[in-house]
């Protein structure tokens, strides 16, 4: 009879074992193709901010040259050729149109994000707010900071995507530097109508949403910042305090 239980005993702990061991490797597993996955992610940023740089250069580059437009221009209207003038100024535009900005924070990387991932919650008819004011140095890297904003408004963008067209579809941002902190946060529409537990979005079923909270996450962990979350009916609030030194 002890042999039998001896027997059981030492089965049940190693079917206990063998379990955890799977479980193990499965989570070991699943970590190395999030962080594979982030790494994709963050290449991908880096991409970004380089085109983003270069569109800074060449603003740079044609404010320099200026006054030599100018000249050109005065020069067409001081030989009465209207025509030529207007050529000339119509091409400096379409020059312009893909380096203007509507938002700009004072930090390149912020530049890029808020004015690519905004454009199209305008075009989504998403009524978007934004005040942000941001040194051009700080701590966080400039890919980590657009990885935490841009799946912020990735989500407030699928988030205002699954209202109808007559429900009201806002997003709001504020970014700034408080006592040695930068202060993010991110606003937006739901569809839900009732109140739901944080872990309820960021669960097996929470999809790319889920997805996007838990690289946030992720990042502000490695950052050594906070991330606060809010849900209400009809309101998904995140904010976000990130060390600048």
């Amino acid at each position: 009879m002890i042999k039998v239980q001896t027997a059981l005993i030492i089965f049940l702990v190693y079917t206990l074992f063998i379990a955890a061991l799977t479980a193990f490797i499965l989570y070991r597993r699943r970590r190395r193709e999030e962080l594979r996955l982030y790494d994709l992610q963050d290449k991908y940023i880096e991409t970004q901010l380089d085109e983003m740089n270069q569109i800074y250069k060449n603003m740079r580059g044609w404010r320099h040259d200026y006054h030599n437009h100018m000249q050109k221009i005065k020069a067409h209207l001081a030989l009465g050729q209207i025509d030529e003038a207007m050529e000339y100024v119509d091409s400096m535009g379409g020059e312009l149109a893909g380096i203007d900005f509507r938002y700009k924070t004072g930090n390149m990387g912020l530049d890029a994000i808020l004015n690519s991932k905004l454009a199209i919650a305008e075009k989504q008819g998403i009524e978007v707010k934004c005040d942000a004011d941001v040194p051009s140095c700080l701590a966080i890297s400039q890919i980590d900071l657009c990885v935490i904003l841009g799946n912020l408004i990735d989500n407030a963008l699928e988030a205002c995507g699954r209202l109808s067209t007559f429900e009201r579809k806002f997003m709001r941002i504020y970014i700034c530097a408080r006592k040695k902190q930068l202060y993010i946060s991110v606003t937006n529409a739901t569809a839900e109508r009732t109140r739901r537990n944080i872990s309820d979005f960021t669960g097996k079923r929470a999809g790319r949403h889920g997805n996007g909270l838990k690289r946030i996450d992720y990042t502000v962990e490695k950052c050594g910042g906070y991330v606060n979350r809010k849900n209400e009916p009809g309101v998904f609030a995140t904010e976000i305090m990130l060390p600048m030194v």
